[in-house]
């Protein structure tokens, strides 16, 4: 693949769940928490290690901003593992390895690298520094810290919205993307063609949970669903998940069930030339913005738009906002250069040129206010929508546990096997969730 946009957070946090829950049942040691922190050094000298998960063409755009950092600070050395993910990085940190810096593609570690010290505290290094965390939107400051302490900060985000191919809108009438969970609904079924066996042929919308980027958190913007209450029980029996399951329901039956298992099954893969959108195969997507990278890449002559996920008709005042998720950068407890590292990470989140530079390269929205609004940033119209989606002040992000993202799985699992019943027990099966949640974050509470 001659490009290859920035790898979807959302879908890879999920490899990382299992591990982040071993390490926090583990009782990593918090010992990584605040080391002394004095003046800031005059002039950097010496040697930091940078570990990430990119490759490829990737990884030479984080090589470009390294070598922007090694040109500022001719005495310093910066040494970089590339490829490396969020399990290797849990495994090295906790058996006490030397990482300085490590960039992950999941901010679901938060919760837990800063209650295990896994990260450490960064506090002292922000308030010495005088760094402006205003800077950041709301959003992305709420995923880079944990009860209080911030052991992360944000290094460009994904954002989701809604990809809509314009000539197949064109051919049926439609002039406008849907705003509402109704107009997306009908819109749907008004793009949806069936071979002359009653199979689908062409898929206006796939409501299908699980399918490429359906998921839970995804969906739960539509009416402002919430997760975890103030006091961290779960909130999902009592928030207003019900309403954006059942739409989704409504319209799986609509279609078929049978039937979009079976089309959804003969579908190609979500990462490659064969994705159903790209391919024309399904109209409507639900898709981040390393999308828009994809398309140029692979099918540039493709006519297509984005706008915000439709909200729910009484929930009007959501429209234009969405989900934030992203990368998250940390210096690792067993840190021999702190402040090196700490130099390092101010460099990459906090530099204005340098987040732009990245964006631009890795196709992925900004993390910093200046960033989000410098002339320097590369949109195409299609990008410009996820950028105003970040900017939204209604735009949330999930919020931090020290499960990581696995608080959630039983939401997910239990909305798999309902969208495929009878549609019945939503009340009483969300009250097992929120359970099972609770019991979930009650393992890894600490004292």
């Amino acid at each position: 693949m001659t490009h290859n946009p920035a790898r979807p957070r959302l879908v890879l946090a999920a490899a990382a769940i299992a591990a982040t829950t071993a390490l926090v049942l583990a009782g990593c040691s918090s010992d990584g928490g605040s080391a002394a922190v004095g003046k800031a050094p005059k002039t950097l000298s010496g040697t930091v290690s940078l570990w990430h998960f990119f490759t490829d063409r990737e990884a030479k755009v984080i090589q470009k901003a390294v070598d922007g950092f090694e040109k500022e600070n001719p005495k310093v050395k910066v040494e970089v593992h590339t490829g490396q993910d969020d399990t290797k990085l849990q495994q090295v940190i906790s058996s006490g390895g030397n990482v300085d810096v490590a960039l992950s593609y999941s901010s679901d570690i938060v919760g837990n690298f800063c209650t295990s010290g896994a990260f450490v505290d960064l506090g002292p290094y922000i308030t010495r520094d005088k760094v402006d965390l205003d800077d950041f939107p709301d959003s992305v400051r709420s995923y880079t810290q944990f009860d209080g302490k911030r052991c992360a900060l944000p290094l460009l985000a994904d954002v989701p919205a809604l990809y809509t191919n314009t000539a197949m809108l064109s051919a049926a009438g439609i002039t406008a993307a849907p705003k509402t969970l109704d107009e997306l609904s009908a819109d749907a079924l008004a793009l949806t063609t069936y071979n002359d066996d009653g199979s689908i042929k062409t898929l206006g919308f796939n409501p299908t949970l699980g399918f490429y980027e359906n998921s839970p958190g995804n969906f739960s913007a539509s009416v402002g669903a919430k997760w975890l209450k103030d006091n961290g029980k779960a909130d999902v029996a009592d928030s207003t998940w019900p309403e954006v399951m059942t739409w989704q329901k409504a319209l799986v039956d609509k279609i078929g069930w049978d039937k979009l298992k079976t089309f959804t099954a003969g579908l190609g893969q979500e990462f490659s030339a064969s994705n159903a959108f790209q391919t024309g195969q399904v109209a409507m997507q639900l898709d981040g913005e390393w999308r828009t990278a994809f398309i140029a890449d692979q099918t540039p002559d493709l006519a297509y738009e984005t706008s915000p996920f439709p909200a729910a008709t009484d929930h009007s005042e959501l429209y234009g906002s969405g989900v934030i998720s992203g990368n998250v950068v940390g210096i690792g407890k067993g840190s021999k250069n702190p402040e090196l590292a700490w130099a390092l990470m101010k460099y990459l989140t906090t530099k204005t040129s340098v987040v732009v530079d990245l964006a631009n390269g890795l196709k992925n929205v900004p993390t910093t206010t200046s960033a989000l609004e410098s002339p320097d940033l590369v949109v195409s119209k299609q990008f410009t929508t996820f950028i105003d989606i970040a900017k939204n002040d209604k735009t949330v992000a999930r919020p931090s546990s020290p499960l990581g993202a696995g608080y959630g799985q039983p939401l997910a699992d239990f909305w798999t096997k309902w969208q495929a019943g009878s549609g019945t027990g939503l009340d009483s099966g969300l009250k097992t969730v929120a359970k099972q949640m609770d019991n979930s974050l009650a393992l890894v509470e600490g004292p």
